[in-house]
């Protein structure tokens, strides 16, 4: 693992799901209101790494809303936003509200995807959508941590690809999307 990636795992704050009952049992949801609100996102540090452009994306499968198995290559055509998170990681719960401002002040030149990494998969990610009103993004899911180990990250961790499938940048660890970081990153993609 390289230097970067070490220090943004540890700069993230969230690693893996831990066994046991240390994470929200199902139907619960692990989001404070003020994280509902998207406060506190500016607790939390992140790292932009560059070290991976134009990468392809993973070919890992995980869930659509429906269910339905999906890939990030079916995304291609429009640049793509792909966020990893769970109900458990504090910073992956402050900076959604953001990212889904995000994904609905620009639908129509960008794809956002928030893809959750809950080993309960449905049970647990449906319940935290619903508790935290979020108006855009839908719940994709990952409970086999396919494209978190295809990143070899930790949570948060949000790539950008460009329209063809080839990655552009990531962000390790919690951003505010509506933030002057995240609108300078963006633009430097075009967007």
């Amino acid at each position: 693992m390289t230097l970067a990636l070490m220090l943004a795992g540890s700069i993230a704050g969230c690693d893996r799901e831990k066994a046991g009952g240390e994470q929200p049992a199902p139907g619960q949801a692990n989001v404070s209101d003020a994280q509902a609100q998207g406060e506190g996102v500016e607790r939390f540090a992140h790292q932009v790494v560059r070290e991976h452009k134009g990468k392809a994306a993973p070919d890992a499968a995980f869930q659509g809303p429906d269910d339905a198995p999906a890939t990030l290559a079916a995304f291609r055509g429009k640049p793509l936003l792909v966020n990893l998170w769970a109900t458990w990681c504090a910073p992956c719960v402050a900076e959604m509200p953001t990212l889904d401002k995000l994904a609905a002040a620009r639908a129509d030149t960008l794809t956002v995807l928030a893809v959750a990494q809950d080993r309960q998969g449905a049970a647990i990610v449906d319940p935290w959508f619903q508790k935290a009103g979020l108006s855009t993004l839908q719940p994709y899911i990952d409970p086999e941590n396919g494209l978190l180990i295809a990143y070899n990250s930790a949570l948060p961790t949000t790539v950008l690809y460009d329209a063809e499938g080839r990655e552009v940048w990531r962000v390790v660890g919690a951003i505010d999307w509506q933030g002057a970081e995240a609108k300078a990153l963006l633009a430097e993609a075009g967007l």
